[in-house]
């Protein structure tokens, strides 16, 4: 299968992981294998990819994207259990880990999966399509006011208390079923004025997809997680699309950074501040220019990398 979305800052994550050609490497977001390629490229025969995904269909099309290779495992699972299926697959640390949040470029090119605000399918924006919770039930089943604040929180949509009130108030007359139904309900709710920033359904789709599947409660432990599976010197990458990720990513960092409070004079440390490695970006890496105007995905990403010590 062709993808029509490029891997976002591939060349910055592949540096960023400085990859050992013996080494384990893991991509906790597998999605259409983009950056899983370039990493196992670079892999001679001892070396191994583990990827995991919880989108079954993703997992299949990487599958088919990466045949001319044998060194990979494939793991149907979410990223957030990276230590459990580190523990499950015998394996002590690996030496990179990248996690590339978000929609993946698979499930943004199979339209019917609901997670794209063009055309018209069912509300569903399941990664995993073997749980229960899908966007017609939160659509339909949420009250006004949680709906409002999910999609003023993780869509920072300005309008949100009025999209909420015209859901609840669509959803009287009859059950919203469709993504052409609910974007229909969203510009409606927005003045046509304030419609220049991309599509108006945008920040809505963005928020009650982040609801769906419970990206950003889970990450700051996640990265934690990530970061205690890594052996000394490996490095996480991780791309964040949406500020409330790119502030977990950053505050689980600082965390795992550790910072000594003890007075300089001591000759050692008594505070017990635990310190696992070090930040190697000060500031999140942002796409070039050149990326920018050729992917448009790459537009919010931030790219942030650690280094275990």
């Amino acid at each position: 299968m062709e993808f029509k979305h490029k891997p976002v800052m591939l060349e910055e994550c592949i540096q960023g992981l400085k990859i050992n050609p013996k080494g384990t490497y893991i991509d906790g977001t597998l999605g259409g294998a983009g950056h899983s390629k370039e990493i196992v490229k670079r892999l001679e025969k001892q070396g191994r990819l583990i990827g995991i995904d919880r989108d079954e269909e993703a997992l299949q099309a990487a599958k088919e994207n990466l045949k001319e290779f044998s060194n990979i495992t494939y793991v149907h699972d979410n990223h957030d259990n990276i230590k459990d299926i580190v523990t499950q697959l015998q394996i002590d640390k690996v030496d990179g880990i990248l996690l590339d949040l978000g929609v993946s470029s698979y499930q943004l090119d199979e339209r019917n999966r609901g997670f794209s605000y063009l055309g018209e399918n069912d509300l569903d924006m399941r990664m995993d399509k073997s749980q229960k919770l899908t966007a017609k039930e939160v659509v339909n089943e949420y009250p006004e006011e949680e709906l409002a604040n999910l999609i003023y929180e993780y869509g920072e949509e300005r309008f949100s208390r009025q999209i909420a009130r015209n859901i609840c108030i669509s959803r009287k007359e009859k059950t919203i079923k469709t993504t052409k139904d609910l974007v229909e309900i969203i510009e409606k709710s927005i003045p046509k004025s304030k419609q220049k920033d991309g599509h108006p359904a945008k920040r809505t789709f963005q928020a009650i997809r982040i609801e769906v599947n419970n990206e950003i409660k889970p990450l700051y432990q996640t990265i934690r997680d990530s970061i205690e599976c890594l052996k000394e010197g490996g490095r996480l990458c991780v791309i964040t699309f949406h500020s409330l990720e790119d502030r977990a990513v950053k505050n689980a960092y600082i965390e795992a950074k550790g910072k000594c409070s003890c007075p300089s004079d001591l000759p050692y440390c008594v505070c017990g501040a635990k310190q696992l490695g070090r930040i190697i970006t000060k500031k999140p890496i942002i796409a070039t220019k050149k990326e920018l105007e050729e992917n448009t995905r790459s537009k919010s990403a931030k790219l942030r990398i650690f280094e275990r010590k």
